[in-house]
This record gives structure tokens, sequence and C-alpha cells, in this order.
């Protein structure tokens, strides 16, 4: 192996350091990605996951509807159908 000298080895240590800092934020893009996808993060480096602000949004949990709501919703968008549709054909005469 050639000899290697010092400001060759600082360059290729900080030419690492870079390195190393971009395969971090991709494997936290690729984990991001997979949660997006609902395929979980798991895999790839044994570091845990930075957690950033803008990247980790919680979800939302889905409410079920009773029959009762669903029926009122629907009747109050009927009306304000029907209300539209009064209105523009009033508009058109």
């Amino acid at each position: 192996m050639p000899k290697i000298n010092i400001e060759d080895a600082s360059l290729l240590s900080a030419a690492l350091e870079g390195l190393e800092l971009q395969k971090s934020r991709i494997e936290d893009q690729i984990r991001n990605v997979r949660a997006a996808l609902g395929k979980g993060g798991g895999g790839g480096s044994s570091k845990p996951a930075a957690s950033s602000e803008s990247s980790a949004k919680p979800s939302r949990a889905t409410r079920d509807l009773s029959p009762a709501a669903r029926a009122r919703i629907a009747a109050a968008q009927k009306k304000r159908w029907a209300e539209y549709r009064k209105q523009k054909a009033a508009q058109a005469q």
C-alpha cells in the first residue's frame, strides 16, 4: 500500500466524515419513505433514527361513524346540493 502523507490523510478523513454523514441522511430518508409506505423502518443501520420535527408526523387515528351519524351527514349534504341546484336554476332563468 502506498504511503499517505499528513495532508492526504486529513483530506481522506474529511471525505470519509462527509460520506458517512451523507449515508446517515440517506438512511433516514429511506426509513421515512418506508414508514410512509407502511412497511416500517426495520433493517438498515443499527443507530436509532434521529427525530426531526418535519419528518416525524403523527398519523391520524380513524374514527368510526354510527349509522345514525352517517344518515345525518348524508341528509345535510343532500340539503346543501338541493339548495345549490335551486340557486343555479334561479340564475338560469
